[in-house]
């Protein structure tokens, strides 16, 4: 069985209209998570419900949604992860995390 440890977390309330939550987990399964991380940070406009959300689940590796569309994400590492998650926040919302 593959071993996880919640390595990030971060929940917060934003102006009063935005929730964020940022998980991020070492993983020990090899195979499923290459990088050894798994993700998902999460955004969402609680008036509009327009949301944006980045994950790696398995089978669909690394990738994004912005409400019902889906994207590739081309992961490098953590930090690159966070900034691209803020610029996408950034152009969406205009909420500068």
């Amino acid at each position: 069985m593959p071993e996880a440890f919640l390595k990030y977390h971060q929940k917060s309330e934003i102006f009063g209209r935005y929730i964020l939550e940022l998980k991020i987990w070492e993983i020990s399964d090899f195979k499923r998570y290459p990088n050894n991380l798994k993700y998902s940070l999460f955004f969402m406009d609680t008036r509009s419900q327009k949301k944006v959300l980045f994950d790696n689940h398995h089978p669909k590796g690394h990738h994004y949604h912005i409400n019902d569309n889906e994207f590739i994400y081309n992961f490098f590492d953590e930090d690159n992860l966070i900034d691209d998650f803020k610029l996408v926040i950034f152009n969406q919302f205009g909420v500068k995390l």
